[in-house]
């Protein structure tokens, strides 16, 4: 499976991950100026906006630390742009991370980072 490929079935996992553990989702590769986030979704009223990063291997690290602080910035700076497009401006929200290790084997190893930044 090549990176893009990974990445695309990473998402769509993390979709169904997302939809197993009750959240309901709202939106998927929401696009605001140059930035994107992977998801948007919602759970006992608070919106969640998720990152999701998947990896082959920790050999370059784990999937959560490519969140870097200018990754953080760039999602910050798309969901102001979400909550302004849906007048949700004084919504509760957060900024979680799905990090993804993924094994041919195995398939995919899910750490759900809450409050990740």
């Amino acid at each position: 499976m090549k990176s893009k490929e990974l990445g695309s079935s990473g998402e769509k996992f993390a979709v169904r991950y997302l939809q197993k553990h009750q959240f309901l989702v709202h939106e998927t590769g929401f696009r605001y100026n140059r930035g994107e986030i992977d998801i948007i979704a919602s759970k006992n009223d608070t919106l969640i906006f998720i990152e999701v990063k998947t990896r082959r291997s920790h050999r370059y690290g784990r999937p959560e630390e490519y969140v870097t602080p200018e990754k953080q910035r760039q999602i910050r700076m798309v969901a102001g742009g979400y909550l302004i497009q849906k007048g949700l401006l004084y919504s509760s929200c957060r900024f979680d991370v799905l990090a993804l290790s993924y094994d041919s084997k195995k398939g995919f190893e899910v750490r759900h980072i809450v409050n990740a930044f």
